[in-house]
């Protein structure tokens, strides 16, 4: 997410690091290129324009403190426009009491508002609610199977006390278009069951078109004005940029929406609708969907966004899925096994699922300030990763523990029981074998000699003593044509 972006106003930054003081000219002229990044990503003209003269205008009556340098200085100015941009943060869901709370589902076919409603049950049964899903799309065909699908994958999958239940009428999908309020009906139905079965949510699931016409906001208004839901959510795909925020600027118009939720916002490079949507419809932006798991819907922070824009990581994110995804007591005893030069291959694929639990890496090394302007020159290959974790779970348990045993023969049985190459289990041995060798000797040294060890180890193994390093050319993170242009450029 936002990588064009970033990388441009990077650059922009970057040309000022060499300028003594911030004048009007060269914030002028850092703020053009800025603005053709804005643009470029798909953010609104409107938005961009007044977005540059509000930066402008406070970077003139900013004195640059002698602590930054300039470039340093228009980050931070920027940093905060952003955050007004998209802000303030409103992850508030109103509940009352009795329940249930009813949250109305509302979006664009496509938009991934079926999956948002599963993503949504389970974030609501990760705090201890219990949730009624209801499938009030009657139009599309399979919709409500699909739901159902969903919703019994987040019952049975999604962690969490709560409790999740599905409640549809697939017979009605054959009196849709026949009779006025089919809809209505199934949704007044579902709310009677979830008062019944003392739910504390309950989350209907309405029907989307292909674009925004009269006959989709004619039903939707039925429904709100005959349900009275406490929140009305508008399910937007990011990739679609400013269409997207049109189509959310009309829904606001007609519903009134409370908030948007963001969904394939890893997926947009570009970032125009998470800028735009905000000031342009007015209703703030309360989630963004991350992935397809059901828990990958995170609550919108315009400040981590910012920071990511800027480059300057989101380690608050990062450090929250570590501790939702990643069990303390096995991280620590992996941390002392390592200290001590004990990690074995079965240490090594316990951390690795941790650590996958928290996300794609690619995502995950977008987090790490500094490190989302190199993400370009990465290709992040996951499955790489699942080749990696199919070596070791084809080695015997006495193999995990003593790699030294591992001859030609048994590498031979590995490689077939895995679908690697034996090249790929003898590369993938030797550096482990090396990585244990390193940590054995840095167990007893002091700080200062473990840093030189580090560094030798990370020169000796192709990408460090990371998992890409394991599979040497095969590496979950390779550099691409143009970063090894560049590279050879610079030799």
């Amino acid at each position: 997410m936002f990588e064009r972006l970033s990388d441009s106003i990077g650059t922009a930054f970057r040309n000022l690091s060499g300028k003594g003081r911030i004048s009007e000219s060269n914030v002028r002229e850092a703020m053009a290129e800025v603005r053709t990044a804005l643009l470029e990503a798909d953010v609104n003209l409107d938005v961009v324009d007044r977005f540059c003269a509000d930066c402008v205008q406070d970077a003139l009556g900013t004195e640059v403190t002698k602590s930054l340098q300039p470039g340093q200085e228009m980050v931070g100015i920027v940093h905060k426009r952003l955050v007004g941009l998209m802000g303030p943060v409103d992850t508030h869901i109103s509940l009352v009491e009795p329940g249930p709370t009813v949250v109305m589902m509302c979006g664009l076919q496509g938009s991934g508002k079926t999956t948002t409603c599963g993503k949504l049950a389970a974030w609501f049964k990760k705090r201890g609610q219990s949730v009624m899903v209801a499938a009030a799309d009657l139009q599309r065909p399979a919709a409500v199977e699909q739901l159902q699908t969903v919703i019994e994958g987040v019952a049975s999958g999604a962690t969490g006390p709560g409790r999740v239940a599905f409640y549809g009428e697939p017979d009605k999908c054959a009196e849709y278009g026949k009779a006025v309020g089919v809809a209505v009906g199934v949704c007044q139905r579902a709310l009677a069951a979830a008062r019944g079965g003392k739910f504390d949510v309950l989350i209907l699931d309405t029907a989307g078109r292909l674009h925004v016409n009269d006959e989709l906001m004619r039903e939707l208004e039925s429904v709100d004005r005959t349900i009275q839901p406490h929140n009305i959510l508008l399910v937007v795909d990011a990739m679609t940029g400013q269409d997207a925020v049109q189509s959310a600027k009309a829904f606001h118009a007609r519903m009134n929406v409370d908030g948007i939720v963001l969904t394939k916002f890893d997926s947009d490079t570009r970032g125009g609708a998470a800028l735009s949507v905000k000031t342009v419809t007015g209703a703030p932006v309360k989630f963004i969907g991350t992935g397809e798991k059901f828990d990958a819907l995170e609550e919108f922070h315009p400040e981590r966004v910012a920071g990511r824009i800027l480059g300057m990581g989101d380690v608050v994110s990062l450090v929250e899925r570590a501790q939702e995804q990643v069990n303390e007591e096995e991280a620590a005893a992996a941390a002392e096994k390592l200290a001590k030069g004990q990690f074995t291959l079965n240490d090594f694929l316990k951390l690795m699922k941790m650590i996958r639990r928290m996300g794609p890496m690619k995502q995950l090394l977008g987090m790490l300030p500094g490190v989302g302007g190199m993400m370009k020159d990465l290709d992040i290959d996951e499955k790489q990763v699942d080749r990696m974790e199919a070596i070791i779970l084809s080695m015997t348990r006495k193999e995990r523990e003593r790699v030294s045993i591992i001859d030609r023969s048994r590498q031979k049985r590995i490689a077939a029981g895995s679908g690697a190459k034996v090249e790929d289990v003898s590369r993938m041995v030797k550096q482990f074998e090396l990585m244990q060798k390193m940590t054995q000797q840095m167990a007893g040294m002091g700080a200062l000699g473990r840093a030189k060890a580090m560094k030798e180890l990370s020169r000796a193994a192709p990408g460090g003593m990371g998992m890409p390093g394991f599979l040497g050319r095969g590496s979950t993170a390779t550099e691409s044509p143009k970063a090894r242009f560049k590279q050879r450029r610079k030799r």
